[in-house]
């Protein structure tokens, strides 16, 4: 079984942590070390974020930290690398998260078979066109057992949502905002409506709340509303600040306590 779907499977109602960082940031070699260390520290999934120029998602600290890895000499092909390199020490699920343009300047078939050879269970491709991804990317994704991950926002129509429920498989990416990443104190009462409606909408997958979780009022307003919760900004700014993984996740969680 892809391990992002045992993941949902085996969890019965314990809530799931994800955390999302860049690769090649701060340190070119340090993918490995980051990964190894936050599944040991109990984090259930990990994103493991592409570099790119002109990331349209990102807030300021994610960007910053993708041009840093850049700089440091981040390629697609050197993460994969490196992947490979400690595929039989992970067993939870890695999510490769990038841009369309990496990607199809890699080639969606090579990418794919990467995946598995790296030990990737899924992809998050944020400006991936959804009818591309029936018609060109989903075969060759099913081919390699590979899933992609779909993200819906605040202003993703109902029948949108639902054809995405209908189509993928493993979660459904929810952002808290239709906005950039970055930490927020609060989920207002908006964001609370909107994650009501979608439980009230009752979809067959699974979902992850992200962008915004950065204390204990967004983590569990998240979890209450979802199988789990999904940082990123928080803990790369968290990783950069420490140059440290087991000092970046030791001040995470006691910022999640706040």
């Amino acid at each position: 079984m892809n391990k992002i779907n045992q993941l949902f499977s085996e969890r019965q109602d314990r809530k799931l942590l994800s955390l999302y960082f860049c690769a090649g940031c701060p340190t070119l070699e340090g993918t490995g070390e980051i990964i190894k260390t936050l599944e040991r520290r109990g984090i259930d999934m990990i994103e493991v974020g592409i570099p790119f120029s002109d990331p349209l998602a990102d807030g300021p600290v994610i960007q910053a930290a993708g041009t840093i890895a850049l700089k440091n000499g981040m390629t697609l092909q050197k993460l994969f690398d490196q992947l490979k390199a400690i595929k039989n020490e992970v067993h939870i699920p890695l999510v490769m998260m990038g841009y369309l343009n990496v990607i199809m300047h890699y080639g969606f078939e090579k990418f794919f078979q990467s995946c598995v050879e790296c030990g990737a269970s899924g992809a998050i491709i944020p400006d991936l066109p959804f009818d591309d991804y029936q018609k060109v990317v989903k075969p060759i994704a099913d081919k390699y057992d590979i899933r992609v991950i779909m993200m819906i926002t605040p202003e993703t129509s109902d029948e949108r949502i639902r054809f995405i429920d209908d189509n993928t498989d493993g979660f459904i990416y929810m952002v808290s905002s239709a906005s950039i990443t970055g930490a927020q104190s609060n989920f207002n009462e908006a964001k609370v409506a909107y994650f009501n409606h979608i439980n009230a909408m009752n979809l067959k997958n699974p979902r992850m709340i992200g962008f915004g979780i950065s204390n204990k009022q967004t983590l569990e307003s998240a979890q209450d509303n979802a199988a789990g919760a999904i940082i990123g900004s928080k803990f790369v700014a968290l990783l950069n600040e420490t140059k440290n993984p087991d000092k970046a996740i030791d001040l995470l969680y006691e910022a999640l306590k706040k």
